[in-house]
Formats: structure tokens, sequence, C-alpha cells
């Protein structure tokens, strides 16, 4: 097991090195000691900041991703959460879809009053809504 600088892991993991720090404070992560005055990570912290960026992304809390991220490295899947953030997403990407369609029709459409195109008045209506399912 290699020991890696805190420079190294912000490096790698694309995270200022404050990031790292607050991580560290608040126990998402822990360093393995100190080269110096430096915090020395083991390099299996990068793959526990990869599974804390992708927690992020899908809307969940740090308090959340750190109940899941037990001591040790394991994991504690909590699968209604994840679960229920996936609906989320899939809500958002609908929305986003809808949102697209309309602004492309515009981009696209010849219509010299877009207002007044019926296709549009169904893409406008449609983004405004909120979806009724989640994809997948």
């Amino acid at each position: 097991m290699s020991a890696l600088g805190i420079a190294e892991v912000s490096r790698r993991s694309g995270l200022p090195a404050s990031a790292l720090r607050y991580y560290e404070q608040r126990g998402l992560i822990q360093s393995i000691g100190r080269e110096g005055r430096r915090r020395v990570f083991a390099e299996s912290v990068l793959q526990r900041l990869a599974l804390i960026a992708l927690g992020q992304q899908g809307g969940l809390s740090l308090d959340a991703i750190g109940a899941m991220l037990g001591p040790g490295g394991t994991l504690r899947v909590d699968r209604p959460l994840l679960r229920d953030a996936a609906d989320e997403l899939g809500r958002e990407i609908l929305r986003l879809l809808r949102v697209r369609d309309a602004l492309r029709h515009v981009a696209e459409c010849s219509a010299a009053d877009h207002l007044q195109c019926p296709e549009f008045q169904k893409l406008l209506a449609a983004a405004t809504r909120p979806p009724r399912a989640a994809p997948g």
C-alpha cells in the first residue's frame, strides 16, 4: 500500500486540499499519518473520494454519504435512499429533456411568431408541467 501526500491526492482527485481536510474533519476520509507537517493517505482514499463524488452528483448530502461509508473501507448501502435519489434524478432528466426539446424547436422552427406555433405551445406546456414518472 503506497502512501500519497495530500498534494498528490488533491491532484489525482481534482479536489482542493481544503476539501480533503474538510472531508477528514467530517470523518468521510482518514489520513494514515503525516510526513513532516503534511497529511498522507492510503491510495484507497481515491476510491472513497470517487464514492463521495458519485453520491454528491446524485444529490445526496455529505451526512447521507458518510452514513454509508463505514470505517475501514466498508460500504453500508442504503438502498431505499439510493432508489429515491435515482428516481429524483429521473424526474430531473425528464424535465431537462422537455426543456431541451422546447429550446431546440424554437431554434429550428420557421414560424414567424413562435407563440402562435401549435407545436411550440405543446412543448411549452410540457416543459412547465412536473414529470409523472421517472425513466428506468
